[in-house]
């Protein structure tokens, strides 16, 4: 097993997936002492690299587009202290950071893994239930609610109609966006067949962020929902995807569908069940739903 140990953070791999562990030390951005130890699987990952420096170099993991929640939402726009895959490495521990990339990219390389995008999540997000409270507005999720409340800085307006609650289900997307310059950030739920969204600060659909400390707190809120929807890139389903040309029909009438998609998409819900993302009874009924299709 590779490891490497630091104030910044711990980082191992054990062949199957490099396990994140953040410091302790003051330094330390709080998104990630929030969002704890993360466990990200060989097949998650594109590639690692190790930047050295005379003070102090950076491992990074670059991740499979599409494979995490949060760097999905986040967009490439999450500040690089509370990026989880980031590590400060200390300039004397050099040749031990360079150890765990070979070791790293040997396993991408033995195990041939596809370093381009999925449809899929491959890591579970942060853990339910979560609560932010940081600009305008709290944010609290329990996995299957979304449940917004206001504080004395929410525009009167939007205040005035007092907390939001709705179901995962009934959602859209949920967007997160930090403050830039004299610009607020946001964390927005859009619901289905909802009208355009107004401004920020009078959306009670949206939480307003003033450019402080817990800002990208919000960011793990809105991962823990996006896991629980279904993936940006994914096929899409609807008639579309169950109309069939007669030609295509099995002899009971049903369309005939391909085998080989149907097991990967077996493996797909094994996968989220065993990572956390579905529960017992979702992976049960998703799974029965695919087999009736065989």
């Amino acid at each position: 097993m590779a490891e490497i140990i630091q104030k910044d953070g711990t980082w191992s791999f054990d062949g199957d997936a490099v396990r994140i562990v953040p410091g302790r030390d003051k330094g330390v951005a709080l998104l990630r002492q929030t969002l704890g130890e993360v466990v990200v699987p060989l097949r998650a990952l594109a590639g690692i690299s190790y930047e050295p420096s005379r003070k102090a170099g950076r491992l990074r993991l670059r991740l499979r587009d599409g494979a995490d929640p949060l760097l999905q939402v986040t967009g490439g726009r999450l500040p690089e202290a509370s990026d989880p895959y980031r590590l400060t490495v200390e300039s004397d521990r050099s040749g031990v950071a360079e150890y765990f990339v070979d070791e790293v990219r040997n396993a991408l390389l033995l195990d041939q893994v596809d370093p381009g995008p999925v449809d899929t999540y491959l890591l579970p997000g942060p853990p339910v239930p979560i609560a932010v409270g940081a600009g305008d507005g709290t944010a609290a999720f329990d996995g299957d609610r979304v449940a917004l409340d206001w504080n004395w800085t929410t525009e009167e307006a939007k205040r005035s109609a007092g907390p939001r609650e709705f179901r995962i289900a009934d959602l859209r997307s949920v967007e997160w966006s930090p403050s830039k310059g004299l610009e607020n950030g946001w964390l927005r739920f859009t619901l289905t067949g909802a009208p355009p969204a107004p401004a920020p600060k009078y959306d009670p659909h949206t939480v307003e962020l003033f450019g402080f400390k817990k800002d990208p707190l919000m960011a793990l809120v809105a991962a823990a929902v996006a896991v629980r929807m279904p993936h940006p890139t994914a096929p899409p389903e609807g008639p579309a995807d169950v109309v069939a040309a007669p030609a295509e029909l099995s002899s009971a009438g049903a369309p005939a569908e391909d085998h080989d998609a149907l097991l990967r998409r077996l493996r797909e819900l094994g996968d989220l069940h065993q990572a956390g993302v579905l529960t017992a009874e979702e992976f049960t009924a998703a799974k029965q739903a695919v087999l009736q299709r065989f």
